[in-house]
């Protein structure tokens, strides 16, 4: 499992918007005291808040790591980048990048690592455990965020129901499976990087054993009902072997992101595809509520929404920017009271 040494010193380079910058500002908004500053180049757009340090600055800080949190257009490392990561290696810090250009593929910038004895983290590109599933069960809990469809909050709503159970005392741990989760979180696996008869393997390894009372929330990837990404949905979803699942969700959305032929399906449809699935290496999997990205709703259609779809599945139906994710967590308090086995 990757593991990235922190604290961190934000790159935003020129970013023009929140969109370029979103790597960086969801380390900061969920990490906040993983972050010593943020080094921004003149003329950029957009900031973190966080205090703008130059390298020196940073290593005297107390930092880690040159983290890039921002993702240029094609995912390519621009060359006018390049002096400042070879100022932060050169300075002793780590650079963590999720860029789609492998920043080993620069040999000079290797080399200058190696001299300074510094890693260079392509986060896309690890080398993840090539182990297999065994479905064996593990000691612990766990609970792993499922959609509809890709894009929907999958990592959102897992980072904020660890947070709520944390807040209730209950021991979690959030493990990523993502790129910007993995930053977050400071380890993890890029799930969809795993090649593709290790998923599972990679799955478990994620989530060993833990104590019986501890509950690991896993952050989902992909959708079963996505014809390019349901491969990867099934292996983390066999690997996770999760106790309980949320169902991520957007009203309104019709057919999957980007292919019009295939249409969103009902609620209740996925939820009974993800279970009958997880039931072959958890058969005591439930889903425990939906969690809905309800931002092209007004304050009135998304009451509405919330209290008709929790009435129609029996479950609590929440948007972790609308009022937080409480129900959820109850729900895993009182299993008995709120669960859905279909």
């Amino acid at each position: 499992m990757l593991v990235l040494r922190k604290p961190y010193l934000l790159f935003l380079g020129d970013a023009r918007t929140p969109v370029d910058a979103k790597t960086a500002l969801g380390v900061a908004q969920w990490c906040p005291d993983d972050v010593v500053g943020e080094l921004r180049f003149a003329g950029a757009a957009v900031s973190t808040g966080m205090p703008a340090m130059g390298i020196a600055e940073a290593v005297a800080a107390g930092a880690g790591s040159l983290l890039i949190g921002i993702a240029p257009a094609g995912g390519q490392l621009p060359p006018h980048w390049l002096p400042t990561l070879f100022e932060a290696v050169d300075a002793g810090l780590d650079i963590v990048s999720g860029l789609h250009t492998r920043l080993n593929d620069f040999p000079e910038l290797v080399r200058a690592a190696t001299a300074a004895q510094v890693q260079l983290h392509d986060v896309r590109h690890g080398a993840w455990p090539r182990v297999t599933g065994t479905g064996r069960k593990r000691a612990g809990r766990r609970l792993l965020t499922v959609g509809t469809d890709c894009a929907l909050g999958k990592k959102y709503t897992a980072l904020a129901v660890t947070r709520s159970l944390q807040a209730r005392g209950i021991p979690a741990t959030f493990r990523a499976t993502g790129q910007t989760g993995i930053m977050i979180a400071g380890s993890g696996v890029a799930i969809d990087a795993v090649v593709a008869d290790f998923i599972a393997g990679a799955a478990e390894h994620l989530s060993p054993d833990n104590a019986g009372d501890h509950w690991d929330v896993i952050e989902g990837q992909g959708s079963l009902f996505h014809p390019a990404y349901a491969g990867v949905s099934l292996g983390l979803l066999h690997g996770s072997q999760p106790d309980a699942l949320v169902l991520c969700h957007e009203p309104g959305r019709t057919a999957l992101d980007a292919l019009p032929a295939f249409p969103t399906p009902r609620l209740a449809d996925a939820i009974d595809a993800y279970l009958r699935a997880g039931r072959l290496t958890n058969p005591a999997i439930r889903c425990i509520g939906i969690s809905v990205n309800s931002s092209a709703l007004d304050d009135a259609q998304w009451a509405a929404y919330r209290d008709r779809t929790g009435a129609e599945l029996g479950l609590p139906v929440v948007d972790p920017l609308r009022g937080g994710v409480e129900a959820l967590t109850a729900a895993i308090v009182q299993p008995e009271e709120t669960h859905h086995d279909a």
